[in-house]
């Protein structure tokens, strides 16, 4: 088992490096000059020169790639154009802001979708399962910009129940789960962030564990007189190593796939400031934010590779 870590481990590394890559090559390909944003249309251009010198944009692109890299490797992201603040402190800020609502997402999402496709499942053809079929279309369906809109105008609007934007009683700052003068900012966004995956996860779990259940060895498990309820559990065990899987990239989807969301909501975390980014320009948060964002989702997928194994030791690896 530490072997096969230590291995997935070492594979992650051209992994990262393609992600380096990649995420440095998007930026620069973007069209504009992200000096401009900085500038009147009056300034001389010795002082523009003299920024773009600052920010190491006046090297070739091969040269800003290396140098970039290896400040990356020391853990210097760099400064923010827009306001010469340190964007590792900007993008860990929005980090944290996002699993704040990402994580009550994905697990509400997980065992919602657990729930519903085992009932779905274990009543196939009727009419629960045609609910919960629905409900999964749904979810899947329903754009979350849209979905987002929607809650706002519903909870905010008409019924004046939750706050429509921003984060917390005072801010970012201080944000407590337990505390409804604060959580009550975070509803909405994780109702808008939750139902995606619960629609995916749903149809999912319905679908494995319907496959499960139809198999030979329910049949003898039913013949030797278990009960329904210890079948449904070794059927569910069967197919825990890929909903295991599916909880790893909808959690990778809901911390990186944000950004409306986020947006519509003015939530202070990795998509708010993509968007941020984008919108002024901002090549060192962004490149900052994008890698960020990758590392992480490359890290969650080497951590479910490795529960998969521990879930389910018939599981071969090479």
């Amino acid at each position: 088992m530490w072997l096969y870590a230590l291995r997935r481990l070492l594979l992650t590394i051209p992994i990262l490096l393609g992600v380096t890559i990649i995420c440095f090559a998007l930026v620069k390909l973007a069209p504009g000059d992200p000096i401009q944003n900085l500038v009147r249309p009056e300034t001389p251009p010795e002082e523009v020169a003299k920024l773009r010198a600052y920010y190491g944009l006046d090297q070739p692109v091969v040269i800003q790639y290396f140098v970039w890299l290896w400040r990356v490797l020391c853990g210097d992201l760099g400064r923010s154009i827009a306001n010469n603040a340190l964007v590792s402190e900007e993008v860990v800020r929005a980090f944290l802001n996002t699993l704040n609502i990402a994580l009550i997402s994905v697990v509400i999402a997980f065992v919602a979708s657990m729930a519903l496709g085992i009932i779905a499942a274990t009543r196939q053809g009727g009419a629960v399962d045609k609910l919960v079929t629905a409900i999964a279309v749904f979810g899947i369906s329903v754009p979350t910009f849209w979905l987002a809109v929607v809650l706002v105008i519903f909870f905010a609007v008409n019924l004046n129940w939750l706050p429509a934007t921003g984060m917390g009683a005072d801010g970012s700052h201080g944000f407590n789960y337990f505390d409804w003068n604060d959580f009550k900012f975070a509803v909405m966004p994780i109702i808008a962030l939750a139902l995606p995956p619960l629609g995916i996860m749903t149809r999912t779990t319905r679908s494995a564990l319907s496959e499960v259940l139809n198999q030979d060895f329910i049949q003898t498990l039913r013949a030797k007189g278990l009960s329904e309820g210890r079948i449904i559990v070794h059927a569910v065990r069967n197919i825990m190593p890929g909903a295991t899987a599916m909880l790893g990239l909808q959690l990778g989807y809901l911390i990186g796939g944000s950004v409306l969301v986020e947006t519509v909501f003015t939530w202070p975390g990795t998509g708010f400031l993509l968007n941020k980014a984008i919108l002024t320009r901002d090549i060192p948060l962004l490149q900052g934010t994008i890698l960020v964002l990758a590392t992480v989702f490359v890290l969650i997928n080497l951590v479910v590779d490795l529960a998969q194994s521990m879930i389910d030791p018939r599981i071969k690896r090479i």
